[in-house]
């Protein structure tokens, strides 16, 4: 007797079709599964017997071998049980007549027949659904998570004898859909918003281009002086998520068994570690290499606080994710990479005390401990930081004004316009904002008239700027120009960006 099914391993965020070939014959009672199972599916066997047994079906006491083809690729996650388990009523004759060529089956077995949710089942439906198949049955706690794909046929299932009475015709099961049109909207009251802070215009500001422009940002200050509440209000002035960048970000949050009850990341992530964090837990990895905080902040903000608290290999290890958008974990079982396209936004103080620079308290740092403190950040990661932003104290006036200043949604306003202008220009070019721009993008894009063009080479030449934050300055160049509706870069556009390039040469220099 045998029988052939499909289910679905992950590797990363690509999920693999695997065939599950189950051949019941005659002969000393064995349960074999081959085919490169790790431990979780080797223990498929106990799940498996137990939960066929408690079902009510008799477990055959013959040779039963499993086949996981394609025999070349490890296999992990206990999502395969529901399939063996088909695969085996099928080959005992419990299943008939059911054409199992276009279906596939994903989903953890309880011992009782329970079908229990799982991780990562956001990216193995459309990995599926790209190799073909157009049903496929998972456990009903994921329909949520699942049914926001549209074009497939999404079958939730609750235990093992649904499941049965489904494939035998004896019961109905719904195709699961999920109404996605308003799940992106973001109409509710802010509970963080910019007019909450006082002061700090020049702060407002350079937050409100780097969110334009998806420009990575250094807030640097003494302490009280709004570095951390105003990254926090970041997240409000930024565009809403698309419905392609929802799905990526979802993908990576269900492989991560993050999800949320809503089963859809409708808001683009804010991720604060704290600055303890290990270099496996930012960048990910474990023995199965899971996503860290720079791939759950994809499409979203990873705010920093208090940056040179981080371990010094820590934050050279965010050098690569940065640059490539992306971050490629090796480990001896597997390779595997996950997207890392966010926004970095990271604030300190000017030296160990905090009060370097301030007009109101006196510093007591000694040179070399400023230096040493400085010296955490390396001159290659700073280069990969857009906007470097100096902040002082707010001044008192400023906390006793009445007036009422700009709102979130005041600044969203300006954002939007100029991210739609972004997009217009970069139409069918797989680019999103300035801040992604190559150096042939910046070249084709980011074109200066004679006047800002000679002001660049004067602040070249006396800053000593690397060929990197040449590239920085004009990129943010261009997302000011986008914020004032201009074409063309002009002067006081490219004096606004080499401003936000004069911090490192006066902490650094």
């Amino acid at each position: 007797m045998y029988s052939k099914v499909k289910t679905c391993v992950l590797q990363g965020l690509n999920g693999f079709t695997v065939e599950v070939e189950t051949d019941i014959s005659n002969g000393l009672p064995t349960f074999t599964i081959v085919g490169l199972p790790d431990i979780s599916i080797k223990e498929s066997k106990e799940r498996v017997r137990t939960a066929i047994k408690n079902s009510g079906y008799q477990f055959p006491l013959k040779r039963i071998t499993i086949n996981l083809a394609p025999a070349n690729i490890k296999k992990e996650g206990s999502q395969i049980d529901l399939a063996i388990a088909i695969g085996m009523l099928a080959a005992m004759d419990v299943i008939n007549r059911y054409n199992f060529s276009n279906i596939s089956f994903v989903g953890e077995l309880a011992l009782d027949g329970k079908v229990n949710k799982i991780e990562g089942a956001l990216p193995m439906i459309i990995s599926l659904r790209e190799k073909g198949i157009k049903n496929i049955v998972i456990p009903y706690e994921n329909r949520d998570e699942c049914g926001i794909i549209q074009d497939i046929n999404i079958i939730p299932v609750k235990n093992l004898n649904q499941l049965v009475r489904f494939l035998n015709g004896q019961e109905k099961i719904n195709f699961y859909k999920r109404d996605v049109k308003n799940s992106l909207s973001s109409n509710e009251s802010m509970e963080k918003d910019f007019s909450d802070i006082k002061g700090q215009e020049g702060l407002k500001r350079a937050l409100e281009v780097a969110a334009a422009g998806f420009h990575n940002i250094i807030i640097i200050g003494p302490p009280g002086s709004g570095k951390t509440m105003s990254s926090e209000r970041l997240p409000t002035i930024l565009p809403n998520l698309t419905f392609e960048e929802s799905i990526e970000t979802t993908k990576i949050y269900s492989v991560a068994g993050l999800l949320n009850k809503d089963s859809l990341i409708n808001k683009r992530p804010f991720r604060s570690p704290h600055h303890t964090a290990s270099s496996s837990s930012l960048i990910g990895g474990g023995r199965v290499p899971k996503p860290g905080e720079v791939s759950l902040a994809h499409n979203g903000v990873l705010f920093l606080d208090e940056l040179p608290e981080f371990q010094k290999n820590v934050l050279e290890a965010l050098r690569q994710p940065i640059e490539d958008g992306n971050v490629t974990i090796s480990r001896v079982n597997a390779t595997l990479t996950y997207p890392s396209k966010f926004m970095l936004v990271a604030s300190m103080n000017p030296c160990p005390c905090g009060y370097l620079g301030d007009p109101y308290h006196e510093c007591t740092c000694t040179t070399n401990s400023i230096n040493k403190y400085l010296g955490k950040i390396s001159h290659p990661l700073l280069d990969r930081i857009d906007i470097h932003i100096e902040v002082m104290p707010v001044e008192y006036s400023d906390l006793r004004k009445d007036t009422k200043t700009e709102s979130s949604q005041d600044i969203r306003t300006r954002v939007d316009r100029a991210r739609e202008i972004q997009l217009e220009r970069y139409y069918n070019k797989n680019i999103f904002s300035n801040g992604q721009l190559t150096s042939k993008g910046v070249k084709e894009y980011c074109r200066l008239n004679n006047k800002a063009n000679k002001i660049m080479k004067q602040a070249f030449e006396k800053f000593k700027f690397s060929a990197r934050s040449y590239n920085k300055i004009l990129k943010v160049g261009r997302t000011i120009a986008d914020l004032d509706g201009e074409e063309k870069i002009k002067e006081n556009h490219i004096l606004e960006a080499i401003q936000y390039r004069s911090l490192d040469k006066k902490y650094w220099g």
